[in-house]
């Protein structure tokens, strides 16, 4: 079995829920603290092991292919400063290829854009707009399922029952511990049809069986659905496995989630933890 190396990011979106903000900035480019949330996610590949990283973009998303890129003119104002300037070196230095998505036709339209790159290979995928913190890295945790077990792997978390009408849930057996066979995924599914309460999560790792599939992917309201997709590679006999992955998780493409990913990042910084305490202590919660 091939070793993932390659990575694939999505970050095509419009980002709507945050208008009038995102007119302009992309809302991969929205800051957690003070790092773009589409860093975090380069920054989880990276620590999972995989070196070959491509972003799938859209017009207008310019600023996330310069913030990756060197800058000279900035690094020489920044030569007083050597920590924050090696920093900007780093994020600099950091490869990357980055693919335009020239129509928004879906996920599965999406990663084919990038097979030119890719190739025939398995490969990592991210939505970036979840953004996960633990010590060990969510897509670390998929890769090493994919290794032990094969087949395409996809992050889930256990959610309020409540709430799964927001996920696809999973129908699926336990095969060990946090890590479960799925035998088919319902799309945000009514309280009373929802087969368990693992929610879905951006994460997967997808073999090089799953290309043809892509391709074949139908539109469904004008979108091609990598759900869709990995139905299609269940009925024809592949292998998907869910990982209950252990982490913290923020929905950053919602401003509440963006908000609490703030906050829990600066509780555990130590330059800022505790006047964020402090002040998080005035505030009036009546």
């Amino acid at each position: 079995m091939p070793r993932v190396r390659k990575a694939i990011i999505l970050a095509a979106g419009f980002g709507t829920r945050f208008l009038p903000a995102t007119k302009a900035v992309p809302k991969e480019m929205l800051p957690l603290i003070d790092r773009p949330i589409i860093q975090y996610i380069v920054e989880e590949a990276i620590a999972s092991g995989l070196d070959q990283i491509v972003i799938v973009t859209a017009a207008a998303k310019r600023a996330v292919e310069d913030h990756f890129d060197r800058y000279g003119d900035l690094e020489r104002v920044l030569e007083k400063k050597p920590d924050v300037r090696e920093e900007v070196i780093r994020i600099g230095n950091t490869h990357l290829a980055f693919v335009r998505q020239k129509e928004m036709r879906g996920q599965a339209h999406a990663i084919l854009e990038t097979r030119f790159l890719i190739g025939d290979e398995p490969f990592a995928l991210f939505y970036p707009d979840d953004v996960i913190f633990g010590e060990k890295p969510a897509m670390r945790q998929l890769l090493d399922v994919h290794e032990k077990h094969g087949g395409n792997v996809l992050a889930v978390q256990r959610v309020p029952h409540e709430e799964i009408v927001h996920y696809g849930a999973i129908d699926a057996e336990q095969v060990e511990d946090r890590v479960y066979h799925v035998n088919r995924i319902i799309e945000k599914p009514p309280l009373e049809k929802a087969p368990s309460d693992l929610g879905t999560v951006g994460r997967y790792v997808c073999t090089s069986e799953i290309w043809p599939l892509l391709e074949k992917t139908p539109l469904n309201q004008g979108e091609m659905f990598l759900t869709d997709t990995l139905q299609m590679a269940m009925d024809e006999g592949q292998d998907l496995y869910a990982c209950e992955y252990e982490g913290e998780r923020f929905d950053t493409g919602r401003p509440i989630g963006l908000i609490k990913a703030s906050i829990y990042l600066g509780l555990r910084r130590p330059d800022i933890a505790d006047e964020l305490r402090d002040y998080l202590r005035t505030i009036d919660l009546g």
